[in-house]
């Protein structure tokens, strides 16, 4: 076994073998191929011209879990069984795990159990192997290896080779990922917001959901239900970063919440509650939240605030005005302090306006200053005209750098008049 400095560009391009002309060989592959190929797809179709260009009997992509990290067999050829196999090996382990560890490439000139941790190497009969990190900047995308079944020595110009291959896929491999994850990662957000509103007297809703369009799509989300009884419960949230991860978690808060609200619980216990399964589940995530109910004949709300920033409520002929409430903690912060619910009402005509950070913070401008901006835009108007209005003012033209989640309520004038529904 044998580790390798990372290498650097042949000196010309007639050194050994035509570097150049053979890298243009992949190089046009990866161009075409990530114009509409998936990862799977954009490997499969590399696997067979890299055996070509090495002269070898087998090639093998395993890609890392970053959260495992874990290296998982993605692609192969001639050791197709490690892909449908589901292999998988921990950084720093075999053959490829020492690989990604040192981020260096290594040959290998006897293969078996004391050398490589799948035995599927060795029992096909692979006498000797070459590897190199797939790296794209300063990020380990996974490992490549490639392997003989002669006894075959492995050059410094072998290793250039598959250096300069191995970069490229890197590249190739990372940018479809982070499209793929963040088209994944959309549609799971936008599954999960609500397909429609809850029918219910005297109330109208409106909404705005727009993701980031840099940074990837984060955990932003907003919920609004109502249960057998009448009760009408409203909810925004923010999970903190931006990739699949954050909207998977983002999706399990969603149904954490209605799973408490379902059982009756009042807002401050339903965050509780959530706080615990976060701290419990996902330990190293945060997220902050606006929960409320109201209850028939929806004359006020119950809210409880984790972290979230607060409501803005205006009402006929006044100002609107941000809502003078102290949040707790973020979900996933180590606390035993009790939440708390503060109750507000909410008369004939106001409106009630939920939203994320992504709406009013912005770096070049303070947070006071946003707050007064949506305050400025805020009327008791129908709920589609107050975010149409806030989208305008605070957005306007402007490209999107986090997530905006928005959510209005408002109570008729008619709901004055209206018998209590319970």
């Amino acid at each position: 076994m044998t580790f390798r400095p990372a290498p650097s560009p042949p000196a010309s391009p007639g050194q050994g073998r035509d570097i150049a002309a053979q890298l243009r060989a992949v190089e046009s592959v990866t161009d075409v191929a990530l114009g509409h190929l998936g990862v799977n797809d954009l490997l499969n179709s590399l696997l067979d011209r890299i055996a070509d260009l090495m002269d070898v009997d087998t090639v093998a992509a395993l890609l890392l879990d970053q959260k495992s990290q874990q290296l998982v067999a993605q692609a192969a050829r001639g050791v197709e069984e490690e892909v449908r196999q589901g292999f998988r090996l921990a950084v720093g382990h075999g053959f490829a795990g020492q690989i990604a560890a040192t981020r260096q490439p290594m040959t290998l000139n006897r293969v078996d159990s004391t050398t490589v941790a799948n035995p599927l190497l060795w029992e096909k009969g692979i006498r000797t192997m070459l590897g190199v990190p797939l790296i794209s900047g300063d990020e380990l995308v996974g490992v490549l290896h490639v392997g003989s079944f002669s006894e075959r020595r492995f050059t410094d110009d072998d290793a250039d080779l598959l250096a300069h291959v191995a970069a490229r896929i890197a590249a190739a491999v990372q940018t479809r990922q982070l499209s793929i994850e963040r088209s994944a990662a959309l549609v799971l957000q936008r599954s999960f917001l609500p397909a429609s509103f809850p029918q219910l007297p005297g109330i109208a809703f409106a909404s705005r959901y727009v993701p980031a369009q840099v940074g990837g799509v984060g955990g932003d989300w907003y919920d609004a239900f109502a249960l057998s009884n009448g009760d009408l419960w409203v909810v925004v949230g923010d999970v903190a970063g931006h990739d699949t991860h954050a909207a998977t978690v983002m999706a399990r808060l969603r149904s954490i919440v209605r799973a408490y609200a379902l059982d009756g619980l009042d807002p401050e216990e339903v965050l509780a509650k959530a706080d615990r399964e976060v701290r419990q589940f996902e330990p190293d995530d945060m997220a902050t939240v606006l929960c409320g109910v109201l209850h028939p004949p929806y004359d006020q709300i119950r809210l409880s605030l984790a972290g979230h920033l607060p409501p803005i409520v205006a009402s006929p002929n006044a100002q609107a005005v941000l809502l003078d409430i102290k949040p707790d903690l973020p979900l996933g912060v180590m606390t035993d302090i009790p939440r708390r619910s503060v109750t507000m009402p909410l008369a004939p005509g106001c409106v009630f306006v939920a939203y994320t950070d992504g709406l009013i913070e912005r770096r070049a401008r303070s947070l006071d200053f946003g707050f007064d901006l949506l305050c400025q835009s805020v009327q008791p108007q129908a709920p589609e005209l107050v975010c149409s209005r806030a989208m305008d003012d605070l957005v306007g033209r402007e490209v999107p750098l986090d997530d905006i989640a928005l959510l209005v309520l408002r109570r008729s004038l008619e709901s004055a008049t209206q018998p209590p529904t319970r």
